[in-house]
């Protein structure tokens, strides 16, 4: 199987994703992104204030990020992005982008954007254990499969 483009490493707040995220991209040799290093001022004063983002805070931040990503992936660059993303409809955004045309790898082996309607997530993703009740959709179908020796050396990290 051939490795994925990007993996999307979720989690509640807290649940250790940036620090797993930045490790397991060390390992794999792939860039690391934390999601939230790119939040706009608006959304990191909210949140200095403990005011809880919506939806329409959200959105164009995630549009952010897939634009991100799909520029990285459509170089050849495999990235790892650390992100709650614990709504589907914020998962989708990131793998799809607001227009929902999912990342396609072209001849040469590269990812562009097609104008196909949205199949089921391509993204693979490594899912931290998170409480029942913060999920709020199961996660993608896909998973990132890591050797015992990779993990013995992120845990060691």
């Amino acid at each position: 199987m051939a490795a994925p483009g990007a993996v999307l490493v979720m989690g509640v707040s807290g649940s250790g994703k940036s620090t797993v995220g930045a490790l397991l991209a060390s390992e794999l040799g792939w860039k690391f992104y934390d999601a939230d290093d790119y939040h706009p001022e608006e959304n990191r004063q909210k949140m200095g204030k403990g005011i809880p983002l919506s939806d329409q805070d959200r959105i164009p931040w995630l549009c952010n990020l897939h634009d991100i990503l799909q520029r990285d992936v459509a170089s050849g660059q495999h990235v790892v992005l650390a992100c709650s993303a614990l709504k589907k409809v914020y998962r989708d955004i990131l793998i799809q982008g607001k227009d929902g045309a999912p990342l396609k790898r072209d001849e040469s082996g590269k990812e562009e954007k097609t104008a196909e309607p949205p199949q089921p997530s391509a993204a693979t993703t490594l899912t931290s254990q998170q409480p029942q009740t913060s999920r709020q959709d199961s996660p993608p179908a896909k998973r990132l499969q890591l050797t015992e020796a990779q993990m013995a050396s992120i845990f060691q990290q």
